[in-house]
């Protein structure tokens, strides 16, 4: 697996903000997928997220050092669900890393039931 251009070596010495990691990794998912990072995260009246797409509202979490586990919060959830209807996209999901350096600093992505039916289904028919 190649190392994220995005992501630094020992940020505890680098002495970052958490902001560093965030847009950092803002940026790494919107290359990666093909969209677009919110400007000012989420700030402005009409982009909410921190990643977008036509169809995904992306709300990214990252920690700013190497860890075994997140906290997971339901008003994350909530939030998506508002910014969802300003936004009119159909699906979000929330990235999650564990940190800057490999193998922290993988993506994983969150998403709802519907959403997971839906991919799960698509699978299915791929099988056929």
């Amino acid at each position: 697996m190649m190392s994220n251009p995005f992501r630094v070596t020992n940020p505890a010495k680098q002495g970052k903000p958490t902001r560093y990691y965030s847009n950092r990794q803002e940026k790494a998912v919107a290359k990666e997928i093909g969209g677009k990072q919110t400007k000012n995260s989420g700030a402005t009246l009409f982009q909410k997220s921190d990643v977008y797409t036509d169809l995904f509202n992306l709300e990214c979490k990252t920690k700013a050092t190497n860890s075994k586990s997140i906290t997971i919060k339901r008003e994350w959830f909530d939030k998506q669900i508002q910014e969802n209807i300003q936004m009119g996209k159909k699906y979000s999901a929330i990235v999650i890393n564990f940190g800057p350096d490999a193998p922290y600093n993988e993506n994983h992505y969150i998403i709802d039931e519907r959403l997971f039916k839906i991919l799960s289904n698509y699978l299915e028919n791929l099988k056929e």
